[in-house]
């Protein structure tokens, strides 16, 4: 469509103007969906390979799916909202509806004032600096979500799926931040939950001979020594060293974590098997890659106090001895999947290093490696909880998996950096910060009003989508005191913390910095320029 249109330059005040029009656009498909009592958007496919629409309350997915709007003017403002929103749902999995609102509520309102004589690059700088009271107001409200009841109110406020969330609080308040919680879509119409005990790796058996011929094909071993090694057994002669030396150590059981293993080798496996000395099962090195089975080594080693025999380095198995075996207490392997229970490796080490894959993923900023590093934490805590997502179609289904994987990482946010008031309340409050910044600086000046009643666009956004009168409720919570928000569900008056009507604190401050940060960065496009689409 954009190839359809001729190159060339906008200038002031048209930039404004079809900046606005786009991000109107994009913000008014968006802006229903905020709030318990929303409403959602359909989605037309391109293509009849699909031919019932796509319905849609996720704001994050509303913005992927709006790919180009056909005024190419108007287009550039659009796509500087979908950037945002998308950069928001990646990171946090929530908040994108809000930080739509408060985005279009700053853009508008710096507009105004620009459209006045005033100065765009001074404003943007007061805005900028306004930043950090508002964080810092925010971190000031912010309290700890814990107990199963907040959990469940927190998750039902995220999904307003009463059995969802439900199952949601109970799987936090049992795993905690850090658990596994592996969500798989169901063929029933209900939801059901398995917990899995111990430390579980999703990789299994190295063949399927090594394992029981029954149903359900899961091989259990009490008491296992354990050989870690990163080696592509090729050779069967290889493996003579390790066996030879888990004989010498009369173990009850050997498990053999390797890369791979050759038929040739595999077999040798049977025939040690079929001498009723102890029972060997080879099980694969969990990860995708060097880097994956680098971490997965490591982690087994600390959890088993297994001594790894590293290819990498040149490593053998020739001087294999019994020191270099790790222990469980309980090991269990199918065609997928292994896991143990009761590890012996050193509790003090293994503490140590939590707390530094815990410090990293706080820092770290790519949502795949972050999710990583929340599976390796959990790997290492042990327990393990895998949630069958039903419904009545496959349509439904799979909404209700994407909306329990965004429930779930909002909730791992609200976990590890706590909670603040919901239902825009904590913005509403951050206005008496911002009213006391205020200084003689006209621009400052102007910059701190219009983010003061931009503050207010996501509660009036909420109340207004419930059908209620956004100033009514307004005057309502202005004589109330500073933690009351207003239950849409209830059409009352409550203590946030109270009613469980609680946003997490880091998602909130995120929306916060990129709708303001982004805002600032549109009111100073002084010029568009509309690129040829012809190859050359």
């Amino acid at each position: 469509m954009k190839g359809k249109q001729k190159p060339g330059v906008l200038f002031q005040p048209q930039v404004h103007h079809c900046l606005q029009r786009g991000i109107h656009q994009m913000v008014s498909a968006i802006r229903p969906t905020l709030g318990p009592l929303g409403g959602g958007v359909v989605i037309d496919h391109l293509y009849d390979t699909k031919p019932l629409p796509e319905f849609i309350e996720d704001a994050g997915v509303i913005a992927r799916r709006i790919i180009e709007l056909q005024d190419r003017d108007a287009d550039v403002g659009a796509m500087l909202v979908r950037s945002m929103l998308i950069r928001q749902h990646e990171r946090l999995g929530d908040g994108t509806a809000t930080t739509a609102v408060l985005f279009e509520a700053i853009f508008n309102g710096g507009l105004k004032y620009i459209a006045a004589g005033g100065n765009a690059m001074q404003f943007r700088k007061h805005l900028e600096h306004a930043l950090p009271h508002l964080l810092d107001a925010i971190d000031a409200m912010t309290f700890p979500l814990e107990g199963r009841a907040a959990l469940t109110n927190m998750a039902h406020s995220l999904c307003h799926d009463a059995e969802l969330a439900d199952f949601m609080g109970e799987s936090f308040d049992l795993l905690g931040e850090y658990g596994r919680l592996a969500l798989r879509e169901g063929y029933g119409r209900r939801l059901l939950k398995e917990y899995v005990e111990g430390s579980h790796f999703y990789a299994g058996a190295v063949a399927r001979s090594l394992l029981p011929e029954d149903a359900e094909a899961t091989l259990r071993l009490e008491n296992a020594a354990i050989f870690l090694c990163d080696h592509t057994v090729t050779e069967y002669q290889t493996l003579f060293p390790v066996l030879q030396a888990a004989n010498s150590a009369n173990v009850s059981a050997l498990v053999i974590v390797a890369r791979d293993l050759s038929e040739k080798a595999v077999s040798l496996l049977h025939a040690h098997n079929r001498l009723n000395r102890f029972p060997v099962i080879a099980v694969k090195l969990p990860g995708l890659n060097a880097d994956d089975r680098v971490a997965a080594l490591d982690d087994l080693s600390l959890m088993t106090g297994a001594t790894p025999i590293l290819a990498v380095i040149g490593a053998t198995f020739e001087n294999v001895s019994a020191r270099d075996f790790g222990k469980v207490r309980r090991f269990w392997a199918s065609t997928h999947e292994f896991g143990f229970v009761g590890g012996r490796g050193d509790p003090r080490k293994l503490r140590t290093h939590v707390l530094k894959l815990k410090a990293r993923a706080r820092k770290v900023l790519d949502v795949d490696e972050r999710k990583k590093l929340h599976d390796r934490i959990g790997a290492l805590l042990g327990g393990s909880l895998t949630l069958w997502l039903g419904g009545y179609s496959e349509p439904e289904i799979k909404m209700r998996k994407a909306l329990a994987e965004r429930t779930a990482l909002a909730m791992r946010a609200a976990l590890e950096e706590g909670v603040v008031p919901g239902g825009g309340i904590a913005l509403l409050n951050c206005r008496q910060v911002l009213a006391g910044q205020i200084g003689a600086d006209a621009d400052e000046r102007a910059a701190y009003r219009v983010l003061i009643e931009a503050l207010e666009a996501p509660a009036r956004t909420i109340f207004q989508n419930a059908g209620c009168d956004p100033g009514d409720i307004m005057g309502r919570l202005l004589y109330a005191d500073v933690n009351a928000a207003y239950d849409v569900m209830t059409d009352k008056v409550v203590d946030a913390r109270t009613a469980g009507i609680v946003d997490s604190m880091s998602v909130l401050k995120a929306g916060l910095r990129n709708a303001i940060s982004t805002a600032a960065l549109a009111l100073t496009i002084d010029s568009v320029v509309h690129l040829s689409h012809q190859k050359w």
